[in-house]
């Protein structure tokens, strides 16, 4: 017996693990949400600028990331 947790270790529900944040009462910011989406993106934008098509698929994966956490963009 931990003293430190004398009730000991809980088991986790799987449905929390892949809950979306607002499920679990708490929200999460559009600029913290899906990290390395994000920075793939940013990266590709940074290096190629707005050319048409050059980062188009990393766009897509973190808009699909960004829709699965619940935001609607």
């Amino acid at each position: 017996m931990n003293p430190l947790n004398p009730q000991g270790l809980k088991p986790v529900s799987v449905n929390i693990l892949f809950a979306i944040p607002s499920d679990l009462g708490y929200s999460l910011n559009r600029c913290c949400a899906c990290p390395e989406t994000k920075s793939a993106r940013d990266a590709c934008f940074l290096q190629n600028g707005s050319e048409e098509g050059k980062c188009a698929e990393l766009l897509k994966k973190h808009v699909e990331c960004m829709r699965g956490l619940g935001f609607n963009i």
